[in-house]
């Protein structure tokens, strides 16, 4: 059965750092897109950033800069992606979701994911 799990939010100070992390089981990972997605109250969910088998990446504009993504490909590795969130803002604050996908990057940034952990909060305060 494969399982997504998030770990690593919290309640951080605008201009902080969180470093999310995603643990992954149930398939073989290094075959997927694994990508972050957010959803804050009220908000539709939203893509973040994506990483490839081949560690190419993808990010929304309003995180360039400030997020990275990065991943490891071990089969053996308890995580499979993670994310690094530096200078943080308030409006960062949301529900954060890693996903894995076979589809294409469109498809990813549309959503369209096989896969998605339970989220992690993200809170920045002001």
């Amino acid at each position: 059965q494969v399982r997504l799990v998030e770990s690593g939010g919290g309640l951080v100070q605008a201009g902080g750092s969180l470093r999310l992390a995603c643990a992954a089981s149930g398939d073989t990972f290094s075959n997927y897109i694994m990508a972050w997605f957010r959803q804050a109250p009220g908000k539709e969910r939203e893509f973040v950033a994506g990483i490839s088998r081949g560690r190419n990446t993808m990010y929304a504009d309003s995180v360039k800069g400030r997020f990275a993504v990065s991943r490891d490909n071990d089969r053996t590795a308890t995580f499979a992606t993670f994310l690094q969130m530096n200078s943080l803002k308030p409006e960062d604050t949301a529900i954060y979701y890693c996903a894995a996908s076979i589809q294409t990057w469109a498809a990813v940034r549309r959503g369209e994911c096989e896969h998605w952990g339970q989220g992690t909060q993200v809170t920045v305060s002001s």
